[in-house]
């Protein structure tokens, strides 16, 4: 059994304009120890899907279908008080942007301290022992004056190290990462990546790992899931996808990314616009950007389906 199973997530936004549907009906699992990375463009529903999976959705948004299972418990079905327990401890978050997710008034050592407390049965003292020994553990010199630090007087690197040792505080099966390194610069991104992937390795965690850079999910993950406008559209293993794309806007990501070894290949833009959420065309959400579009795919809403083995695509013009 996987250690995560999302099956027919539904998460809409209802809006003076009508019902924005930002999951719709988005399925993958996760086992213990994997990195399942979920790669698409901005606004295509990456960082609801994880906010759902934490129901964490923000009003006016609100889960409307589907099933959350870890360790074949439904997290949809849990009460609040049995699911706050879950979080941090079960499933855990490191969240896009660390300034808006971390409170100012409060020392970053304290918070971590706090997030421990709330799972863990400890005393002051040793939570605030814990926090810099996992501050430590991320990577910050000095951890012992810098848990005493307030958010902005560490650097965004830092900021993220922080959230990564509040994430991992109280050991949790899971961990989604929502973008960690977009607003980090080049040589600061590596060092987190591979900060997170020795942490993996170290306590075992099942890794979502939720970005628009293909190179980092080339680097990182074992599996991946393209999404587009709130749907998975192709699934599988990294090597295979990359090896051989299938869904016309997969493909078109790979042609939209810089070649390697120096190549000054033109990049192909993807044309047209994603898609409003409000106003989806009929049939497949892609076809009035997609070069392989036919009459029918005006009509037909295509099933994400096995096209090779392990290989999922949601297109009728790739063959099963």
């Amino acid at each position: 059994m996987a250690l995560l199973a999302v099956r027919d997530l539904h998460t809409s936004f209802f809006l003076d304009g009508g019902e924005a549907r930002a999951v719709d009906g988005v399925s993958f699992t996760l086992d213990a120890g994997g990195v399942l990375g979920l790669v698409g463009e901005s606004g295509c529903g990456k960082s609801v899907t994880a906010l759902s999976l934490m129901r964490l959705v923000p009003p006016p948004g609100r889960i409307v279908g589907g099933e959350v299972l870890l360790d074949g418990r439904d997290l949809l079905r849990m009460g609040e008080p049995e699911m706050r327990k879950i979080r941090g401890a079960g499933l855990a978050m490191i969240f896009q942007e660390p300034m808006t997710s971390l409170n100012p008034v409060f020392t970053v050592g304290g918070q971590i301290a706090e997030a421990i407390r709330i799972h863990r049965p400890v005393g002051r003292r040793k939570a605030w022992e814990r926090a810099v020994e996992l501050l430590d553990e991320v990577g910050i010199p000095d951890p012992a004056r810098r848990a005493r630090d307030y958010p902005h007087q560490l650097s965004g690197g830092m900021r993220q190290r922080v959230m990564i040792a509040m994430a991992i505080s109280c050991e949790p099966r899971v961990l989604v990462a929502d973008e960690p390194t977009t607003a980090l610069d080049v040589t600061i991104q590596a060092e987190i990546l591979e900060l997170l992937a020795a942490l993996r390795e170290r306590h075992g965690m099942a890794l979502l790992l939720i970005t628009h850079d293909l190179g980092v999910v080339a680097e990182q993950a074992d599996q991946v899931a393209i999404m587009y406008a709130g749907r998975i559209i192709e699934h599988g293993p990294v090597l295979e996808i990359f090896d051989r794309p299938l869904h016309p806007y997969t493909q078109a990501l790979f042609r939209s990314i810089p070649g390697v070894g120096g190549r000054r290949e033109r990049l192909e833009a993807i044309p047209g616009q994603v898609p409003d959420l409000l106003h989806l065309p009929s049939g497949c959400t892609f076809r009035d950007r997609c070069p392989a579009e036919i009459d029918e795919c005006a009509v037909v809403v295509p099933p994400l389906e096995e096209k090779l083995p392990g290989h999922t695509a949601a297109c009728i013009r790739v063959p099963a």
